[in-house]
């Protein structure tokens, strides 16, 4: 696996722990071909399930991505899902409680899907659980750190990304991980989601290696 990472001009050393996607371009993708818009989201799971393969072949350990359906995902895996739930159908948290269960003990990668999840809601969360905290008595104010309030994201049990990838040319962050991203390396492609592959993973991989990164 290393050597192969060295053809590619990477280095195993300097790849990230953590990589979170931002799968932007679906739907201009199929209507940029004639399409209906569903065709778009099928290629787009099908570019997620190549960068799956991908991630786990190269070493990365966790991969947050916004999600698609919950249907297909083998137990080669970690499965875990970040969102509000209860804005899903019931059959679909029914799909994410035993998809989780079934991988909880699989360890070659950590898949995340965001689920109608908000960066910014995940804050509010995680204040409203702290308040709660303190009101009880089990903390006081001057107690709470970065790490404490860390533990209160839907994302405590993961690292925050090293790298986040967002296609499609688009510029932002659309309130997706903003706490956790405030120390990642950023690459933007103008490439649509469906069309993401091998190549352009690398090159994102290549442009984070490049980066004397600085947390500060």
């Amino acid at each position: 696996a290393a050597e192969e990472l060295l053809r590619q001009g990477l280095r195993p050393e300097l790849l990230p722990r953590h990589v979170a996607l931002v799968m932007d371009g679906n739907s201009r993708w199929a209507v940029a071909r004639g399409l209906p818009p569903t065709d778009g989201h099928e290629h787009g799971m099908r570019a997620l399930e190549k960068t799956v393969r991908l991630s786990r072949a190269w070493g990365i350990r966790v991969l947050t991505a916004f999600g698609f359906s919950l249907e297909n995902w083998n137990r080669a895996k970690r499965l875990r899902i970040i969102g509000d739930r209860s804005r899903l159908p019931i059959s679909v948290q029914k799909t994410a409680r035993d998809a989780e269960e079934a991988t909880r003990n699989n360890s070659h990668l950590d898949l995340v899907l965001a689920m109608s999840y908000s960066g910014r809601m995940d804050i509010v969360q995680a204040c409203r659980n702290l308040a709660q905290k303190v009101d009880a008595k089990l903390l006081r104010p001057e107690d709470i750190d970065e790490s404490l309030f860390a533990d209160e994201l839907q994302t405590s049990e993961t690292s925050c990304p090293d790298l986040l990838i967002r296609t499609s040319g688009e510029l932002r962050l659309s309130n997706f991980l903003l706490w956790q991203s405030a120390y990642s390396e950023l690459f933007f492609t103008d490439t649509l989601w469906p069309d993401f592959g091998e190549a352009q993973y690398l090159q994102a991989l290549r442009a984070f290696q490049s980066r004397d990164r600085r947390f500060g």
